[in-house]
């Protein structure tokens, strides 16, 4: 599966061609994707307008959400955006992975409950909407909408 046949798919899916700004991203599964993610995401949410609070709460929901898919889930992870052009702000993350690890084998459940466990609640502060849902190539989608306060 290539990045162009996932982000096709992924544009079908979520009407991303239709009024919307879109950026993809196939990420390495490992401990260097969450600030790849956030590296390679900042310059497009800068060139779409976005105040620098919003880019700051759309950078921390990108890295909780591809940290917790290089933690739980199996390969590949894909981060896409989709902003609309209206310039209300609004920005959808999603990051796709290859649905769950058996749960001893990851690396959350080897460290003390007091180590991790945060991020849904992070994602949850930040965004309007957010969750997690299955996908026609066997992926697993999560996502989470912000719109600008």
């Amino acid at each position: 599966m290539t990045l162009s046949t996932i982000s096709r798919n992924r544009q079908r899916l979520h009407a991303a061609g239709d009024g919307r700004r879109v950026f993809g991203l196939m990420l390495e599964h490992g401990p260097l994707a969450p600030a790849t993610a956030r590296h390679q995401a900042r310059p497009a949410l800068a060139a779409w307008g976005l105040t620098e609070g919003q880019i700051y709460d759309t950078l921390l929901v990108i890295s909780e959400l591809v940290t917790n898919a290089v933690t739980h889930a199996l390969r590949p992870v894909i981060l896409h955006l989709h902003a609309a052009t209206d310039g209300s702000g609004h920005v959808q993350v999603h990051v796709s992975d290859g649905g769950p690890q058996p749960t001893s084998q990851t690396w959350a459940a080897m460290r003390p409950d007091d180590e991790h466990g945060r991020g849904t609640t992070i994602v949850s502060a930040l965004a309007d909407g957010a969750c997690a849902t299955g996908d026609v190539d066997g992926l697993i989608d999560h996502w989470a909408d912000l719109t600008a306060a």
